[in-house]
């Protein structure tokens, strides 16, 4: 035992020095990740629009595009609502992106680009350590290999953790902070309170990385929890967010598309459909993808929580009905798609991808991820330390022996 725990303190101890610096840099970009949404949301505060009087409620689909097509050339591709009274409404124009107000269609003005540009920039050191072009695959291979071997540092370090004895005076320099420690005293503290209380979430929230950054291991954990060859499956992201990636972002196509002209009565059957998914109860986002043509079916996004719980997410599917009066009841929700219609595969696939970013679990969830990659960054300062005083220690003791011993050793 002793022999085992001697090779698998030295395996920790060469593999943290050796990927320490990525883990290191992907814990602090964790960090600065952790309330994306919410400080992008914040980024844009300036847009919140005035609420009017009481009972009024946002403008129907077809009477928002009729009112931006005045505004503007082409037509959204896509509409989101938030269900604060008052947020703006978001369109999306292919990768282009713009605010109205949800009461009058008034355009407001495109999406603040610095905290997205910010957040966007901290993903990419995050996932591929900001290569680009043919460097963004060797970042990502690279972060990938690194973050097995943080699985690995989670894992031993657990073990290596256990005390010799299970005494107060054994437990207490490694379950709590000290004041007043210094040097190697302070590392070890530092470093073993730090993965007593963070071990089991930093474990679940690299774990949970390894499907993103490997393909082939997600497309296994599919197949082994389905017990057969599952159908390529479409990709299920979060529903519209105000950032990259949301409805009309940077992920959405930019191809020109022909653009059919819609009558009034287009915009009055649009209108049924819209009043069909916003009746749906207890929405937090409602997103239409606007059909291409009229009378084509809809889809729409609603999501009953954060952008990261796809538990609390809905995709129906609906086919307009005639305009005007009972428009809402001649609309119809053809299919309806939630998470517990995924087979179980899929379904821990979408959970993994979630609970990476803790946000699974809505804000109290990100907080523990935050707080897990906070864990990280002081346990790769704190093993860094150790090693060094280790390796200082050990070059004393080297130079301290006589001439002759040395030599002897050698």
């Amino acid at each position: 035992m002793a022999l085992f725990r001697k090779i698998l303190f030295w395996s920790h101890l060469i593999t943290g020095a050796t990927a320490g610096i990525i883990i290191l840099i992907m814990s602090v970009t964790g960090v600065l990740l952790t309330y994306e949404k919410q400080m992008i949301a914040w980024s844009d505060r300036d847009f919140r629009v005035a609420v009017p009087e009481t009972g009024r409620s946002p403008m129907p689909a077809g009477a928002l595009l009729s009112a931006v097509a005045g505004q503007r050339d082409g037509r959204p591709d896509s509409i989101t609502w938030e269900s604060d009274p008052a947020a703006p409404v978001l369109l999306g124009f292919g990768r282009e992106q713009m605010f109205a107000n949800p009461y009058t269609g008034k355009i407001v003005g495109e999406p603040t680009k610095g905290m997205r540009a910010f957040m966007s920039d901290m993903r990419a050191w995050h996932r591929w350590l900001a290569g680009t072009g043919e460097n963004r695959a060797i970042g990502k291979a690279i972060t990938g290999a690194s973050n097995v071997v943080f699985l690995f540092l989670v894992a031993s370090g657990i073990y290596l953790w256990m005390p010799r004895g299970w005494s107060w005076n054994k437990l207490r320099p490694i379950v709590l902070f000290r004041g007043g420690l210094r040097g190697k005293a302070r590392d070890f503290n530092w470093h073993n309170v730090a993965g007593f209380w963070m071990a089991i979430p930093l474990f679940i929230v690299v774990f949970s990385a390894i499907p993103i950054s490997y393909s082939g291991f997600s497309q296994f954990m599919i197949e082994l929890a389905d017990g057969k060859q599952p159908a390529p499956a479409q990709r299920q992201g979060p529903p519209a967010q105000r950032g990259p990636g949301g409805p009309g972002g940077p992920a959405g196509d930019s191809s020109p598309k022909k653009v059919i002209p819609w009558s009034e009565a287009d915009f009055a059957a649009l209108d049924g459909t819209f009043l069909k998914a916003y009746a749906e109860p207890d929405w937090q986002t409602l997103s239409l993808r606007v059909p291409p043509k009229p009378g084509a079916p809809l889809t729409a996004s609603v999501s009953r929580g954060g952008g990261g719980q796809p538990q609390l997410r809905e995709t129906l599917t609906l086919q307009s009905g005639a305009g005007g009066e009972g428009a809402v009841s001649a609309a119809a929700i053809v299919k309806r798609e939630g998470f517990a219609d995924q087979s179980l595969g899929r379904r821990i696939r979408t959970w993994m991808r979630f609970v990476h970013t803790g946000e699974y679990y809505g804000f109290a969830g990100q907080t523990l991820a935050g707080i897990a990659s906070a864990a990280g960054v002081l346990l790769v300062y704190s093993g860094f330390a150790l090693t060094i005083r280790r390796f200082l220690a050990w070059n004393r003791r080297r130079r301290a022996q006589p001439v002759e011993v040395r030599a002897k050793a050698a």
